[in-house]
């Protein structure tokens, strides 16, 4: 999705095919910008699978949509390496003395 498109502009196109009720860009909340992807609800199921049939491949903003139904997280695995978030002494004075 374009990181141009905005949630009005997303809730607007996916109208056609029935009512939206939610339409929302992902924002990446360290930088503000769109993470380039969204999520469309409607409160029909088959208004969603008109969507989809509609919208997957159509081109919005200039960028070509994938749509396709939301699906839950999968649980991940917990993350390997690195100091996993906790203190590290690494960095700062490199002349041999710790930096608290």
């Amino acid at each position: 999705m374009a990181y141009t498109t905005t949630d009005a502009s997303l809730k607007d196109a996916f109208s056609q095919v029935g009512t939206v009720s939610s339409a929302s860009i992902i924002m990446d909340r360290m930088t503000g910008r769109s993470k380039g992807f969204g999520f469309v609800e409607f409160n029909d199921d088959a208004e969603a699978d008109a969507a989809i049939e509609k919208f997957n491949g159509f081109e919005l903003d200039g960028r070509k949509l994938t749509v396709n139904e939301a699906r839950p997280m999968e649980p991940r695995a917990p993350r390997t390496g690195g100091n996993g978030g906790g203190y590290s002494d690494r960095g700062g004075d490199r002349s041999g003395g710790r930096n608290w």
